[in-house]
């Protein structure tokens, strides 16, 4: 009896962009064609010369501060996440409010709040010797946006976590593993992949979000562009900010598409 081999499928047809996609990226390239033909046409070099050093020293400013407050709040939000899937209301209440606070006002007020508000307390934070922190604006908005994207971040490893079937954990139960290595070795790699885009989100808001900092005199990218600006009303102050604000946005959504496909490979077999 001779061996049949199957007939190898045919490749799939490479899906073409419709009608709305070539007009999406036509519209967007000439909106660049047009940045790029002002750009050209009211170059300034001694302009660029001047002040370009300042937008790397405020784009260093940025960076620094959206990435520590993003590590901190990471860290603080696991316990507000566990918190809020607590069986005990004296968890889940405190957490609740924390995240529905934090999540259900601007940033810009709770930045306020916090710069300006807390001063009215100096007495008692000059007693247990924390005013050096709030009296500081780069401090200070380092505080409001930890805070605030700890409560993004809760619910974002909450969600996760909840995606989970709960047959995993019978799984890790059966074979007799403890609930922190059920955890930690099943749960915990499954939600994150979940929440590896929602966690690049947050991450691109808070950048975006932290070019409030400049209204408290913390000279970031966007600090830095409305000084320059003041000094030589030239538009091309707010051009070359939004430049350095899609460039760090693109290389931050080149590394989540290389991390995603790390994570995901297996699933790809």
């Amino acid at each position: 009896m001779s061996d049949v081999t199957a007939p190898t499928p045919p490749p799939e047809a490479k899906r073409r962009p419709g009608i709305a996609g070539i007009l999406f990226a036509a519209f967007w390239a000439a909106v660049l064609l047009g940045i790029l033909s002002y750009l050209y046409a009211n170059w300034r070099p001694e302009l660029f010369a001047r002040y370009g050093f300042n937008y790397l020293e405020g784009l260093w400013v940025t960076v620094s501060l959206v990435l520590a407050s993003f590590v901190i709040g990471a860290v603080l939000s696991l316990p507000v996440a566990f918190a809020r899937t607590a069986r005990s209301r004296f968890a889940t209440v405190p957490a609740f409010a924390f995240v529905y606070f934090f999540r259900g006002t601007p940033l810009i007020a709770q930045l306020f709040l916090i710069y300006y508000g807390l001063g009215e307390f100096r007495p008692f934070f000059d007693s247990i010797g924390l005013w050096w922190f709030f009296r500081d604006a780069w401090y200070c908005a380092l505080f409001a946006m930890t805070l605030n994207t700890a409560a993004y971040q809760a619910e974002i490893v909450r969600g996760a976590i909840d995606s989970v079937p709960r047959g995993q954990w019978e799984g890790g139960r059966s074979l007799g593993l403890s609930r922190p290595v059920i955890f930690a070795r099943i749960i915990a790699p499954q939600a994150m992949i979940v929440a590896l885009r929602p966690y690049a989100n947050e991450l691109i808001l808070l950048i975006k979000g932290s070019a409030i900092v400049a209204i408290i005199t913390v000279y970031d990218l966007f600090g830095v562009a409305r000084q320059t600006f003041a000094r030589t009303f030239d538009i091309q102050a707010y051009v070359w900010a939004a430049i350095l604000y899609l460039l760090v946005v693109e290389v931050l959504r080149r590394l989540t598409n290389l991390a995603e496909a790390r994570l995901t490979r297996h699933l790809k077999r």
